[in-house]
């Protein structure tokens, strides 16, 4: 569908309008951290360690320093004072390694820093560092979280005797009762296994430190500038009002730049101690080996329902294989699986244990959908794992177990509290969309024929605009800033921090219809946090479901004072603000929007209690998260002969509340449906028994291609969120939470004629080849 022509008395919300951020994207004007030039500019390299687990016995850095051009090279005796590097979840007994931004005495994953190598161009840094001499003492490592839990297994910290970070329980309703009454119980492990999420831009830090003003400024390819500065400033000592964090173009995120990673502080580290601007970016193998990684789960299901189909309730045991230490989030992560364990559904005895084991790889954290994938993928899978024991139709036992929209809000099992919904009317319109009569009627044919082919659904709920604050560890409001100039043009300050998401187009649709301006008289700026008031940052699809609020409000807010200026110019107290103008209600005179904002800046006469100027700031505390959510089905055909997987369709209905824009809302589903194809089909990152990344580059870790891609029937259901004022309720991870389940519920419903119940992701044409030939799941 064509973007939408817009008049002038149209309201843009709603409407399919391009992304006013893209020309500079497509046409290479955009700045990205590595575009960034400083006269004197120095280039960083890291040293790595090639082993997972090792004893650092000494360092030798002579050669490194004596080679023309090299700078300084720094080791963990030079930087053992800054840091740690930050964990901000806090859990019950948790477990917290100190980790140092350089190794100090042994290292635990297979590309922990050692050394850093600062030399005035960047060749010349990568020769410096492999001049390093590092005398390691190789020690036992394991890669496997369950093998981890094994008595005997090495021990990744060696102040702690078993590789257990933490254990986390949470239970809701009467789960004894509930399986004690039930009249069958289906049981199925399932893995969501390692993933690398691979943005297009690898990480990169430029820090700059003015001596003069003892100030350093960082540039850093981040999803969090204002929370970065706070906790950059707490690990290198600084005042916080002497830091400057700066988040240019960010090339992709997907939750891997929503971290304070060791880098980010080295290359500050190394600012102030060489007085000049360093530059370092990563490459895609140190982005394979360092960046944190997604999924990591081992997850066994225990459902107990009776014959109708009616869901009694969920056990799960889930072991997170957390990696070698904690990053900002890694501890929280497998608590919003089990926060979204119930799915959609109105059942209300729950048990879950968490068991976070640590292991020599590089850490888990938030990757798109951050354990909400997880669980969709668990409930989805055991709910047609249950249709099948009981030879129900998946749809008709998802329908038969929905919450209803009169039960909204709905108190789950697990605490939380719905919002809103009508589940039921998506999967509905994906069922009339598929035919889906029509496929099953097919299905019977094709089998008739000896092919396989497969229809899947999947039902996903999941939990957004995080958050209320105290749900979150460093605050889940968002603030907005609205400045209207002298001339009537309009500047948003936003405290998120976009990166692909599009606000900078919905954002400027959201004030142009409140403020009646047009789209181009409205720029959306963000991402320095010394332009932008403190804001906490996008992820979690809070960009617009947090930040569209606050700024909705300080548009409310701004709008009183152009009123007021407004009565004043026209001496009337009975005056509305339409269309871009003050108008007087009895005489029908009017002044412009540039009229108001000149004499709110010139200032000769002042409403009572007013002050010059025409700005307003609004700070927002949601009280609530957004709860969205949808149907995918998914039709698979697979080839008997190779093991092959073609998606031969793919229909998307999700409801994300009020839609601002459905050509960006359509874009956020169509990336996330690729990510969840690729989890599904083709990535997994493989870790040998040493700890040792197989899959450190993209010729061995697989993501889909364009030509992989199916095309996506993208719809949508709108259920608003009472929420926020808009209605809004996020839409950034739903195509990576409603895919996997789909795509996997399809592939088992084509074997299962040969007696297949479960397949776990990635289902490569070599593990369904050996399906076929009568292996094992």
């Amino acid at each position: 569908m064509a973007p939408t022509i817009i008049t002038k008395t149209e309201k843009l919300v709603g409407q399919r309008i391009r992304r006013k951020e893209d020309p500079r994207l497509i046409t290479g004007t955009a700045t990205y951290v590595d575009d960034i030039q400083m006269q004197g500019m120095h280039h960083a390299c890291i040293v790595r360690s090639p082993y997972a687990a090792a004893k650092i016995a000494g360092i030798d850095t002579k050669a490194a320093s004596a080679l023309p051009g090299v700078v300084a090279v720094f080791t963990g005796a030079d930087t053992k004072d800054v840091g740690p590097v930050p964990c901000g979840a806090s859990l019950p007994g948790l477990r917290v390694p100190y980790h140092h931004i350089l190794a100090v005495d042994r290292t635990y994953f297979a590309g922990h820093p050692v050394a850093v190598v600062v030399a005035t161009d960047r060749y010349i840094a990568r020769d410096g560092a492999e001049l390093v001499e590092v005398d390691y003492d190789p020690l036992p490592a394991v890669a496997d979280p369950e093998k981890a839990l094994e008595a005997g297994a090495p021990a990744v910290h060696p102040e702690w005797a078993d590789n257990i970070a933490f254990n986390f329980h949470q239970e809701g309703g009467d789960t004894a009762k509930a399986f004690a009454e039930a009249e069958v119980v289906v049981k199925q492990r399932i893995t969501s296994q390692r993933l690398i999420p691979t943005a297009m831009e690898t990480r990169g830090v430029v820090a700059d430190y003015n001596t003069g003003d003892e100030a350093l400024t960082v540039y850093s390819s981040t999803q969090i500038p204002h929370l970065l500065r706070t906790l950059l400033a707490q690990m290198l000592g600084l005042p916080e009002h002497h830091l400057r964090v700066v988040a240019p173009e960010v090339g992709g995120g997907f939750g891997s730049k929503l971290n304070v990673y060791a880098e980010e502080a080295l290359m500050g580290f190394v600012a102030m101690r060489i007085g000049k601007p360093v530059k370092w970016i990563e490459s895609r193998r140190e982005n394979y080996l360092c960046t944190i990684h997604g999924r990591g789960h081992v997850d066994y299901y225990e459902m107990a329902a009776r014959k109708d189909g009616t869901i009694l309730g969920l056990r799960l045991k889930l072991i997170q294989d957390l990696g070698a230490y904690h990053q900002l989030l890694t501890p929280a992560i497998p608590t919003l699986s089990v926060l979204m364990m119930p799915g959609l559904y109105r059942f209300k005895n729950i048990q879950a244990d968490i068991v976070g084991v640590f292991t020599n790889c590089v850490p888990t954290d938030a990757y798109r959908g951050a354990g909400r994938p997880e669980a969709t993928h668990g409930i989805e899978r055991m709910v047609d794992i249950l249709a099948a024991e009981l030879k129900m139709d998946p749809v008709e036992i998802r329908m038969k177990n929905f919450i209803q929209p009169e039960e909204f809000p709905f108190a789950t099992a697990t605490g939380l509290i719905y919002d809103s919904g009508n589940y039921d009317a998506p999967l509905k319109k994906a069922l009339e969309l598929a035919d889906y009569p029509g496929l099953r009627r097919r299905q019977a044919e094709a089998r008739k024929q000896g092919k396989l082919m497969g229809v899947g659904v999947s039902t996903y709920g999941e939990i957004c605009a995080f958050g209320p604050s105290p749900a979150t560890p460093a605050g889940g409001w968002e603030c907005a800033t609205v400045k209207i100039d002298p001339s009537g043009k309009v500047t948003v300050g936003t405290g998120a921090s976009p990166h692909g998401q599009g606000e900078e187009t919905t954002f400027a649709q959201i004030a142009a219809d409140e403020l009646g301006v047009g789209m181009d008289d409205v720029v959306v700026v963000h991402g320095d946090t010394a332009v932008v008031p403190y804001g906490i940052g996008t992820f979690g699809s809070r960009g617009t479901a947090v930040g569209g609020p606050a700024l909705y409000y300080a548009l409310q807010k701004l709008k009183e004072k152009i009123k007021k200026f407004g009565a004043m110019l026209l001496e009337s107290e009975d005056v509305t603000f339409v269309e871009g103008r003050c108008v007087c209600n009895r005489s029908g005179k009017s002044v412009s929007l540039a009229e108001v904002a000149g004499a709110s800046y010139r200032a000769m006469k002042l409403p009572p209690g007013e002050d010059p100027g025409m700005q307003a700031t609004y700070f927002w505390e949601p009280p609530n998260f957004t709860f969205p959510f949808g149907a995918h089905i998914v039709v698979t055909e697979v080839d008997a002969d190779t093991g092959k997987i073609a998606v031969s369709r793919y229909i998307a209905v999700d409801d994300c509340g009020k839609i601002i824009n459905p050509l960006l809302v359509d874009g956020q589903v169509h990336g996330g449906v690729a990510q969840g194809l690729g989890q599904a089909l083709f990535e997994q990152a493989v870790y040998d028994e040493n700890g040792q990344l197989l899959t450190g580059e993209l010729m061995d870790y697989a993501i889909p291609k364009a030509t992989m891609m199916p095309w996506v029937e993208s719809h949508h259901t709108e259920t608003p969120s009472p929420v926020n004022p808009l209605g809004v309720k996020g839409v950034g991870e739903a195509g990576t939470i409603g895919c996997t389940p789909a795509v996997v519920n399809s592939v088992v419903d084509a074997l299962s004629v040969l007696g297949v119940r479960h397949i776990d992701m990635p289902m490569t044409p070599e593990k369904i080849w050996t399906l076929l030939q009568g292996g094992q799941a």
